[in-house]
């Protein structure tokens, strides 16, 4: 009888546990089965070489004359990644595809495809052909343009703060229009968004979420750096910068991004030393330990100037595919 009585007080408490808990969608379920990505650092920052441009460097020198998303998603699938996230909007504040809510867009590439190129397009197409899950990066407003940083504004220019001109005054209603547009022109399965606690839009995130739901209902929102449900639908760990993963035991959907360079470089730069590139086998035990923790792993592997994965950054994906047996 008292085992008995002990097992109804063990499953009562099993039942109190998952009525306190937040019910899981099946898109959030799914998510917890994708396990291993690409995230696609691609935008001014890859020729200016600095992760942190500030919006007035020479847009004529983007001009990836060979670029082929095909080709990111081959070396993604071969690796055995089941999505890609592409840098849509960075700190540059400029979109990778012609925007009707600003010109600060490619348009501004001078020197690229006549001004008409939509990158994000290609990206989408070239996920969806190969049957991978597409992802799209936006960075919210923050304070990345000064001297530190090596991108403050020319004397006598604004800082931007990372958003179009256009946008000063009222940052979190013009984020809204704009992740509007990028969600119903493109369709993606996840919207990775960066600096969503910033000191100037921070405190209307739940209204910056409630346009993402109306716009993309089923589209999974990661929140960098959030690590509780509800802001997000995803815990996320961006490693470089705290060196901590998900607890031991974790059953809730999460996310690790990482990147395959060293000094927590997430934009391309020409690898020169062997140090320059973090170990495969030490990608493969990071991988492994995610996987032992219910996380996916979205490993950075930045294309580079030309608009291609190349060079050492794409020997060493190859190595780690090898070490996965892929």
């Amino acid at each position: 009888m008292k085992r008995f009585c002990f097992a109804l007080l063990v499953l009562f408490g099993a039942m109190n546990r998952l009525a306190a808990e937040p019910r899981l969608t099946a898109n959030q379920i799914d998510f917890m089965s994708w396990g291993f990505g690409m995230f696609v650092h691609f935008n001014l920052g890859t020729v200016v070489d600095n992760d942190w441009a500030g919006g007035y460097e020479d847009t004529g020198l983007f001009h990836p004359n060979h670029l082929d998303c095909g080709e990111w998603a081959d070396a993604a699938k071969a690796a055995g990644m089941k999505y890609m996230v592409l840098t849509v909007k960075h700190t540059e504040g400029i979109v990778l595809y012609p925007s009707v809510v600003t010109d600060r867009d490619t348009r501004l590439f001078r020197n690229f495809r006549n001004r008409r190129g939509d990158i994000v397009a290609d990206f989408m197409a070239a996920c969806r052909s190969r049957g991978l899950k597409a992802g799209l990066y936006y960075c919210m407003p923050g304070d990345y343009s000064d001297a530190a940083h090596h991108n403050a504004p020319p004397p006598g220019k604004p800082n931007l703060h990372g958003m179009p001109p256009e946008a000063a005054g009222d940052f979190a209603a013009f984020a809204e229009r704009q992740l509007t547009e990028m969600l119903t022109r493109y369709h993606p399965d996840l919207l990775w968004v960066d600096q969503y606690a910033n000191r100037y839009t921070g405190s209307r995130w739940p209204e910056v979420l409630a346009a993402i739901r109306k716009a993309a209902p089923d589209c999974i929102v990661v929140a960098n750096n959030a690590r509780a449900l509800g802001p997000t639908d995803v815990l996320s760990y961006e490693f470089p910068w705290k060196g901590d993963l998900p607890p031991i035991g974790n059953g809730e959907p999460a996310e690790v991004c990482d990147t395959i360079q060293t000094g927590a470089r997430w934009f391309w730069r020409r690898s020169n030393a062997p140090g320059d590139l973090r170990p495969a086998a030490e990608i493969v035990s990071r991988l492994k330990q995610c996987e032992a923790r219910h996380a996916n792993y979205l490993l950075d592997v930045p294309p580079d100037p030309d608009g291609l994965i190349s060079g050492p950054q794409l020997e060493r994906l190859r190595e780690v595919a090898k070490l996965l047996g892929r």
